[in-house]
């Protein structure tokens, strides 16, 4: 009843008004569908607000053309259709989230995640396969004639963090991590999101089969967060198995930016990511006799801070790069020195010169703490299966997503943001020549944003913390409404043009694709 609404309003708005004249019907149109949105359409009054913004773009799009016989924006017309997806189908995508959200699973254990995603496919057209690529990740694919390959990635897992939003839908989820320790799980990094992006993306773009041409693959994958899904699907024949795509799609919360917007980054969109681990070796003894060990923790202290001179003496300040010890583990006595000490690093770079020269400085410096102290060589482990490739978003499809996206959703709500040190590995597709690229979405209330950027951090929580937690409704929308155009702008028919002819007399606008 709403699309038919929307559609009648636009048309009559094109045989009798143009320019500002056609928002009133957009305003009438607000209080003329009210009646018809009962309890049974479930529709809310933003969600009326929303239709109702969409017919006066219509209605002003359609009615210029009519006059004047000129192109109608395409961008405005998909923004129209995924709209109308959006208020008969949002309650079903806030459900999808909020369950989501309260069962996350760790990398690799995605069994009733991906499970999940299978059954919101069903009716969509899609041809899925399931347990792909290290046993949960899912390919599914929709062809629709010839045309362009498009895929679309999310990821699956979660992370093992104790949720402390408050949210009445919170994890409350607990598992055994790899070590085996039990841990509480929470999805933030807005993989969740990404999820319900994702599916309500293929449902609207399964609706609109009339109005494009190609092949989409939609994939699941599992373990980004241990930078090893995109790896494992690649691997596993991706590529060879399905339609190699000609272009790459992927969002990614930003926790920066304010809910209702997309933010995008030229060229280097995140960094390169390696995890180190050094096993500093002593000689293990009595706390009260150190003159005959050999004290593996004051040289890890040593070696700890020795390791930030490779970013503050050795590196171009120009050049960005983080070097964390995120863990230190020796000992379990206050009067025994250990034999061992087992440091954990995390290092971003973003040049693959700096990562080859900070990685070889590690090694050397650990070596050389060791040589001072007639200490045992440490065990310096750089295991390329933790390496994650720096996220470069490929230029010619950039701009030409920035573009539909500034026109579907306005110069206002699409904004330039700074590299990250953040990684992903959706950066892999990439490194298999795939033009690819990773849109942010924002997450967070306008006036929290605001609060940050004149100074107040701790307004602002980051991804990985326990209170992370997106502003879901403009988030959601946002999401669906941002891929679904960045899709349609890569498949969709050549040119929607509104042509004038006569019926009966008088002059109506007729929509042809061509």
């Amino acid at each position: 009843m709403l699309s038919a609404i929307s559609h009648l309003c636009a048309r009559l708005s094109a045989r009798r008004f143009v320019g500002g004249k056609a928002l009133i019907i957009g305003i009438v149109a607000f209080f003329a569908i009210s009646p018809f949105a009962g309890p049974a359409e479930n529709v809310s009054i933003p969600d009326l607000a929303l239709v109702a913004r969409d017919v006066s773009h219509r209605a002003i799009a359609v009615a210029h053309a009519a006059e004047s016989n000129v192109a109608v924006s395409r961008a405005s017309l998909w923004v129209a259709e995924a709209n109308e997806y959006l208020v008969a189908h949002y309650p079903d995508l806030e459900k999808t989230y909020k369950h989501l959200h309260r069962h996350p699973e760790l990398s690799y254990c995605e069994t009733q995640t991906s499970a999940y995603l299978v059954k919101q496919l069903e009716g969509t057209g899609f041809k899925v396969t399931s347990n792909f690529g290290g046993g949960n990740g899912l390919v599914a694919v929709l062809r629709n004639g010839d045309g362009p390959t498009v895929l679309v990635r999310t990821e699956m897992d979660a992370l093992p963090i104790t949720e402390q939003t408050g949210l009445p839908y919170s994890s409350e989820t607990k598992s055994r991590d790899r070590e085996g320790n039990v841990v509480g799980i929470m999805h933030a990094c807005g993989h969740d999101v990404h999820m319900t992006c994702w599916i309500g993306t293929a449902h609207t773009l399964a609706g609109m089969r009339d109005s494009w041409k190609g092949t989409l693959i939609f994939i699941a994958q599992p373990a980004e967060e241990i930078g090893c899904g995109a790896d494992a699907m690649i691997r596993e024949g991706l590529f060879t198995k399905f339609p190699k795509p000609d272009y790459c799609l992927a969002l990614h919360c930003d926790p920066q930016s304010a809910a209702g917007t997309v933010t995008y980054t030229p060229g280097l969109a995140m960094a390169n990511i390696d995890m180190v681990s050094i096993v500093v070796r002593g000689k293990g003894g009595h706390g009260a006799w150190p003159h005959m060990t050999v004290d593996p923790v004051v040289l890890s202290a040593r070696l700890i801070l020795d390791l930030q001179t490779l970013v503050s003496r050795e590196n171009n300040p120009t050049d960005p790069l983080v070097l964390t010890v995120g863990t230190v583990h020796g000992g379990v006595k206050a009067n025994v020195i250990p034999n061992e000490v087992t440091l954990q690093l995390t290092v971003r770079t973003t040049r693959d010169a700096t990562r080859k020269r900070v990685l070889e400085g590690i090694e050397r410096m650990a070596k050389g703490v060791a040589v001072s102290a007639k200490a045992p060589e440490p065990i310096v482990s750089i295991n390329p299966n933790w390496h994650t490739p720096a996220v470069i978003n490929d230029p010619k499809l950039l701009n030409k997503t920035v573009a539909i996206l500034r026109e579907g959703l306005g110069d206002s709500h699409v904004c330039q943001r700074p590299p990250m040190m953040g990684g992903e590995d959706f950066a892999r597709f990439g490194r298999e020549g795939i033009a690819s690229t990773l849109l942010f979405l924002g997450t967070q209330a306008a006036d929290k944003v605001a609060l940050a950027e004149a100074g107040d951090d701790s307004v602002l929580p980051s991804l990985h913390s326990d209170k992370f937690a997106p502003v879901m409704e403009p988030t959601l929308k946002t999401g669906v409404q941002a891929m679904t155009l960045a899709v349609l702008n890569l498949v969709g028919k050549e040119s929607t043009e509104l042509t004038s002819r006569k019926t009966n007399g008088s002059t109506t606008a007729r929509s042809k694709v061509r």
